[in-house]
C-alpha cells in the first residue's frame, strides 16, 4: 500500500526529473512572446521592425526574433484578393529584415511566388472550369429530381447557384483546390523558419 503515490507527489518527481529551466529557456520565454507583439504591431503598420529589435540587449535579440519570425510566417497565405496579396509582400520583407541568410530567404521566395503566380493563373482557370463543371452537373441532377417527381419534362429553370446543395459542393471543391497549392506552401514556410 505504501506503493501509491498522490499526484502531487508524482508531480513533483517529474519536475526533478526535468530540472531546473536553464538562462535560454528563461529568456525564450520571456521574450520570444514580445517578439511575436512586435510582429504584430509590425503587421498593423505601429512599428519599425528594425528600430524596435535594435532596442533590445544581444543577448535576447534571437529570442525576439524567433517569436516575430514565427507570426510573420504564419501570415504567408494564398493571394486570393488585393488585400492577401499586399500582407504577403509586407510579411515577407519583414521576414527577409529579420533573416542573415538573405541569399538563401530570396531563393525560397521565388519558389512561393512562383506557387502564388502559378495559383493566380492556373488556379483560377481551374477553379472556372470545376465551377461550370459542377453547376452542369448540379443543373441535370435537379432537372432529372423533377421530372421523376412529375412525371414529365416541365423545362422549369433552375438557379443551381443559389441551391444550398451547389453551395456546399462548391465549398468542398475549392478547399480540395486550395489544399494542393496550401500544402506546398506549408513546406516552403518550414524552410523559412529553418533559415537564421
Amino acid at each position: 500500500m505504501s506503493d501509491i503515490k498522490s499526484a502531487r507527489e508524482i508531480a513533483e518527481e517529474k519536475l526533478k526529473q526535468i530540472g531546473e529551466p536553464t538562462e535560454e529557456e528563461r529568456l525564450k520565454w520571456k521574450y520570444s512572446p514580445q517578439g511575436e507583439e512586435l510582429a504584430a504591431r509590425y503587421l498593423k503598420e505601429e512599428c519599425n521592425l528594425l528600430t524596435e529589435l535594435g532596442q533590445y540587449p544581444e543577448n535576447v535579440k534571437p529570442f525576439v526574433i524567433e517569436g516575430a519570425n514565427e507570426v510573420l510566417i504564419r501570415n504567408i497565405n494564398l493571394p486570393k484578393d488585393d488585400s492577401d496579396k499586399k500582407t504577403n509582400r509586407k510579411v515577407m520583407d519583414g521576414i527577409k529584415t529579420l533573416k542573415s541568410d538573405k541569399v538563401t530567404v530570396e531563393n525560397t521566395y521565388s519558389q512561393i511566388r512562383n506557387i502564388f503566380n502559378h495559383y493566380a493563373e492556373q488556379g483560377d482557370q481551374q477553379k472556372k472550369q470545376a465551377y461550370e463543371s459542377l453547376k452542369a452537373e448540379v443543373e441535370a441532377r435537379m432537372q432529372q429530381e423533377i421530372q421523376q417527381q412529375l412525371g414529365t419534362f416541365t423545362g422549369v429553370k433552375i438557379d443551381v447557384e443559389k441551391q444550398p446543395q451547389f453551395q456546399h459542393e462548391w465549398r468542398r471543391i475549392l478547399a480540395q483546390l486550395d489544399s494542393q497549392y496550401i500544402n506546398l506552401l506549408n513546406e516552403y514556410k518550414r524552410e523559412l523558419s529553418a533559415i537564421t
